[in-house]
């Protein structure tokens, strides 16, 4: 028996025992080249009848009649005396009556090359056989014989096909793979055909090449080094700009206030030009010694005539430095002091007070009156505030402003996006960012749940510009 035979081919081998249990003996197997007919007549002359006296010939177009009934009797005889000029029947039913051979299975391959009149004498002996004699015959021409049963052989499908293969090829591609696809469909389950594959010349490998991973690698690695070289080339740039920047700053800072010897021993001369401040400072000190002046003549002499007072406040520029003390001090202060101050304590005060007062002055009275984009315009640059909300509407920032308590809290400035005006909502002035991550903290969470950020003064007044644009 022989090793391994696909489903399809078992049934059929079981169905020509079953035809000739029936009665018919002689069966023809129809089909095209490669479909396997030579394999399946193997099977059947190894699986089946095996008390039979069995002949198997294969036919060629090279053999003769003679050689054919030579063989095809040899091997169902032992030494038989064949005469070439008596016909296969003859022979065979001479032999028979000398030696009987029993019930006899002949199989043939390759019946497209019988001769008429052998396909005459094989019908003959399956019709008028002294025993039982089954002939198998395997052929490519249909209606070849008249009285034999032609059964066709079919095509495998495509499961059988794959199984096939699997039986002769130890690895197959996958079932996804378009060649080995391409190939099984084409094949049309002629097993000749399923055997030919060439596993190094048919399987489609859809694998990228590692070069090319490797020249991606290298070209990522190059990218990336550049990236970091021009990273830190401009670093080293801005770091230069921002020292020389900060260092032109210090250098054009101005001096808001005089040293404790300029305002006791009063104005020294420089080569240098004096600010607007110092000249004012010295002007305010010159103009206490006025005074002292007066006030000492007018204690000598009596009364001095009010026209002199007036030259001598021309002269130092109408500058009223008790006048000046006065704002400068405490209310109370003033209200509990109603002589002039001396000299000492004019520039005690001016030093104590004079420079937090007037910050306080020019810093908080824009602050109170300026509101909307006008607020922004008078912070400085590099101050930081946090943004809380940017609608379309102003009715909705109002809405979110009064819900939440922020009124006298927040500022809030138009600008013009896309063609549309919009309404931003921020929230104090600091002078760093540290100190406006600090100022986040003391917004309620119902405020911070809309993720407010921080926006630098100098880009808010780029975008009040461009509304004006």
């Amino acid at each position: 028996m022989q090793s391994q035979i696909l489903p399809s081919r078992a049934a059929l081998v079981d169905r020509i025992a079953l035809q000739f249990e029936y009665g018919q003996n002689l069966i023809c197997l129809l089909g095209p080249s490669g479909l396997g007919k030579s394999y399946l007549l193997e099977t059947f002359i190894t699986d089946k009848y095996h008390n039979f006296n069995k002949a198997f010939v294969q036919l060629s177009g090279k053999m003769t009649d003679q050689q054919f009934m030579t063989e095809l009797l040899e091997q169902s005889f032992s030494n038989p005396l064949i005469d070439h000029a008596l016909s296969l029947s003859e022979n065979f039913y001479q032999l028979y009556k000398q030696q009987p051979c029993g019930d006899c299975l002949w199989v043939i391959d390759g019946g497209r090359h019988l001769s008429e009149e052998l396909i005459q004498q094989l019908e003959i002996l399956a019709k008028q056989s002294p025993s039982t004699l089954y002939i198998l015959i395997a052929s490519q021409s249909v209606g070849q014989f008249s009285q034999a049963v032609e059964i066709h052989l079919e095509a495998l499908n495509i499961s059988e096909s794959k199984q096939l293969m699997r039986w002769f090829f130890d690895s197959l591609p996958v079932e996804e793979d378009p060649v080995f696809r391409t190939f099984l469909q084409e094949a049309h389950g002629n097993p000749a055909l399923l055997l030919a594959w060439q596993p190094e010349q048919q399987t489609a490998d859809i694998r990228a090449p590692e070069k090319s991973y490797k020249l991606l690698y290298l070209i990522l690695l190059l990218i990336t080094t550049m990236l970091l070289i021009i990273g830190f080339l401009y670093k080293a740039d801005m770091t230069e700009w921002w020292k020389a920047h900060y260092q032109q700053d210090t250098t054009s800072t101005v001096a808001t206030a005089l040293p404790a010897e300029a305002v006791i021993n009063g104005p020294v001369e420089s080569k240098e030009p004096a600010s607007e401040h110092a000249q004012g400072e010295s002007q305010a000190e010159q103009q206490v010694t006025n005074h002292d002046a007066v006030d000492t003549t007018q204690a000598a002499n009596g009364p001095v005539d009010n026209s002199e007072i007036e030259n001598s406040e021309k002269e130092s520029h109408n500058n009223n430095v008790a006048a000046i003390v006065d704002s400068l001090l405490p209310a109370e202060q003033v209200a509990q002091e109603t002589d002039q101050p001396t000299p000492d304590e004019v520039a005690t005060a001016i030093l104590s007070n004079a420079e937090p007062i007037a910050d306080e002055v020019t810093e908080s009275e824009p602050q109170q009156s300026l509101v909307g984009n006008a607020w922004y315009l008078t912070q400085p640059d590099d101050n930081f505030v946090i943004q809380l909300l940017a609608v379309t509407k102003q009715e909705i920032s109002d809405k979110f402003i009064n819900e939440n308590g922020l009124q006298g809290q927040v500022k809030t400035y138009q600008s013009l996006r896309n063609g549309k005006p919009w309404w931003i909502v921020t929230y104090g002035s600091y002078s760093t960012l540290n100190d406006a991550k600090k100022g986040v903290t003391t917004l309620s969470d119902n405020v911070r749940k809309n993720q407010p950020f921080y926006k630098k003064i100098s880009k808010i007044k780029q975008e009040i510009a461009s509304l004006n644009q």
